[in-house]
């Protein structure tokens, strides 16, 4: 089977191959001027269970469909003339940035999506990011006046909720919403997004930190797990992890969190930040030897960082999960 349109930029075509037991799904995305496959996704034994529903299937589609799209956007705006960007030409070449979680990519991101800002000041899409990419700053220490970017980004964010926007601005409006403290506000985004769109990864992903921090740790891993189902290789897959090892730790299970920050970490080694909640699970879960091989990892990339300068920066975790944080880190060796 095959679906196309002729006047569309993108071509999506479905197939099936095989029969019975062995039957199998194969979805293509071709770009229809470069005629370049952009996403390709293959699902096995889709005749196996009659029972199982074709919602979930096609819930898990649109998601991975929704990434791969974002990303050839991205890679479109990336390859224009710079003379000509637009606003949101320049928005998409800074998104990679802001969700890398890195201070080389969020300084990048910030320089574009000033330039997006001062073309269109009501461009959704880029005061979102921006919004999200200056608490960024203060949260990850990548800056050394975190309540001047904290304060520009709160300003970014209120502009931001005055704009229309569809569920990835929502969703990235949550983001920086959430880190900035406003997790009420956050919440009612986050479930706007995913009543424009119940398939965004961004908005499961963001809806189960939401849960991190209000102390709702076994909420929180499943909704994080339903982001990773719906799109196991999405750019922010990693910080699902993440999530989820911090709502191990929120529940006492150290090891286990410890473990999944693990995984992020292989996943994208340039969030070092991770080591600030890793070290801790490690050292609560008596794993000294690991515990103080991830304080060497924070220490090396911040050389400079202490528990107070910890404390500034760490996002709304529940007070008692905090003082278990910095309880951690200062006996691992965090100086004061």
């Amino acid at each position: 089977m095959a679906s196309q349109s002729r006047t569309a930029r993108y071509h999506l075509t479905g197939t099936i191959r095989g029969s019975g037991a062995q039957a199998r799904l194969i979805f293509r995305l071709i770009d229809s001027e470069t005629g370049c496959q952009i996403w390709a996704h293959r699902t096995d034994n889709i005749l196996r269970d009659e029972t199982s529903t074709g919602e979930h299937l096609a819930i898990r589609i649109a998601a991975m469909l929704q990434s791969g799209l974002r990303l050839a956007e991205i890679d479109r705006a990336r390859h224009k003339p710079a003379a000509g960007l637009s606003a949101h030409d320049l928005a998409l070449r800074a998104m990679p940035g802001v969700v890398a979680l890195d201070a080389d990519g969020n300084a990048r991101a910030l320089e574009l999506l000033e330039r997006a800002m001062d073309q269109d000041p009501t461009h959704p899409l880029a005061t979102a990011l921006a919004a999200w990419a200056y608490v960024q700053r203060a949260v990850y220490h990548f800056t050394s006046a975190p309540v001047e970017e904290r304060s520009r980004s709160l300003e970014l964010a209120r502009r931001a909720q005055a704009l229309c926007g569809d569920a990835t601005v929502l969703a990235v409006l949550g983001n920086g919403l959430t880190l900035l403290g406003e997790l009420d506000t956050a919440d009612q985004v986050i479930r706007k997004a995913l009543a424009v769109d119940g398939g965004s990864v961004w908005a499961w992903s963001r809806s189960g930190w939401i849960d991190v921090y209000k102390g709702e740790p076994e909420s929180a891993i499943e909704r994080l797990k339903i982001a990773l189902d719906l799109a196991p290789h999405d750019p922010l897959a990693f910080n699902s992890m993440v999530g989820i090892g911090c709502a191990h730790f929120n529940a006492g299970r150290y090891a286990e969190a410890a473990n999944w920050q693990e995984r992020a970490l292989i996943e994208h080694p340039s969030a070092s930040w991770v080591h600030r909640t890793m070290c801790p699970a490690y050292v609560l879960a008596g794993q000294v030897p690991q515990a103080r091989r991830s304080l060497g990892a924070l220490r090396q990339h911040y050389p400079d960082l202490t528990v107070t300068e910890v404390q500034r920066g760490m996002p709304p975790l529940p007070p008692s999960q905090c003082d278990l944080v910095v309880g951690a880190l200062q006996e691992a060796g965090l100086p004061a």
